[in-house]
């Protein structure tokens, strides 16, 4: 199994002393929203806020290997901050993904309801690879054929759910005893899988510099990447080691694999077991045997 790197301790500074090259980073900082956290203020004034992003963003850049991926989270109303800190920090713009949520928009009374969150791809020059997914996602109401062999994954990411605030989420959200949520920002595990998968291999190392809860390394370390977390609360390394020493059901990215079956060479991607190959194999025949497919193939 790949190391895994726990780092706790302030980006700002830890990322310049990592000895690794990275391959692939996955930046979601706190959003400068005023959010309680009990390390970090997130009521930095504007400037100071965008200085900081584009500073770490420069020192992820330098530890980067080349052709390296950094994927950055951020409110949409943002993306021109951070296209313009990627730019500073000498990143090439590759996509905007609009990661689209599935429960109901946030209303306001001056504008649309607020739906999506953006996810900016950049690689450190030229892509050093990419892998070109295919997944299988629901079928949008009018179609009337299931897909034969999935679809490439575009730019628009409409059916990843996020973790909500209640319990909508299942039990993949990390929570206290009392059942409130650990940290209210937590990604969820099937966002971390394809950006993942999308620009990295087997053996890469991935960082994540807010690590949080440590989705990025559960994932990352299940698909055969090394992973280095840098976070500034106890609280949650503690809650990261917890999770990286006893996978959680809910945390088993193997139940995910059958949506990406059709992307070629998804095994060597993946970085699954022949027996994990098999029996997803077996599982995903089994399925596509179902009356109901077969139904819908014929209608």
């Amino acid at each position: 199994m790949p190391k895994s790197q726990i780092i706790n301790g302030d980006c700002t500074t830890q990322v310049k002393t990592l000895s690794s090259p990275i391959d692939l980073t996955f930046f979601d900082p706190p959003f400068n929203q005023n959010k309680h956290y009990k390390q970090h203020d997130d009521n930095l004034p504007d400037a100071d806020y965008w200085a900081w992003m584009t500073t770490v963003c420069k020192s992820i850049h330098d530890m980067t290997r080349d052709g390296g991926a950094i994927y950055f989270m951020q409110r949409e109303k943002n993306v021109g901050k951070v296209l313009q800190a990627l730019e500073d920090a000498s990143w090439t713009f590759q996509n905007l993904i609009i990661w689209k949520k599935l429960t109901s928009a946030v209303p306001s009374n001056k504008r649309f309801g607020k739906h999506y969150q953006v996810i900016v791809f950049a690689t450190k020059g030229k892509p050093r690879l990419f892998n070109k997914l295919r997944i299988d996602p629901p079928l949008p109401a009018n179609y009337k054929h299931k897909r034969e062999n999935g679809m490439y994954a575009t730019d628009i990411w409409d059916d990843i759910r996020e973790l909500t605030s209640g319990y909508f989420a299942g039990d993949e959200a990390i929570r206290n005893e009392d059942g409130t949520r650990l940290h209210k920002q937590q990604a969820p595990i099937g966002l971390l899988l394809r950006i993942i998968l999308s620009s990295s291999q087997v053996g890469d190392v991935v960082l994540d510099p807010f690590a949080g809860t440590g989705t990025t390394c559960v994932v990352a370390n299940q698909l055969q990447r090394a992973t280095i977390g840098i976070e500034l609360d106890p609280n949650n390394v503690a809650c990261i080691q917890e999770r990286l020493n006893k996978l959680r059901p809910s945390d088993d990215i193997m139940r995910y694999y059958q949506d990406y079956r059709f992307t070629k060479n998804l095994a060597e991607i993946w970085g699954a077991s022949a027996d994990e190959e098999t029996e997803m194999s077996e599982q995903t025949d089994e399925l596509l045997d179902l009356p109901l497919f077969r139904q819908s193939n014929r209608d």
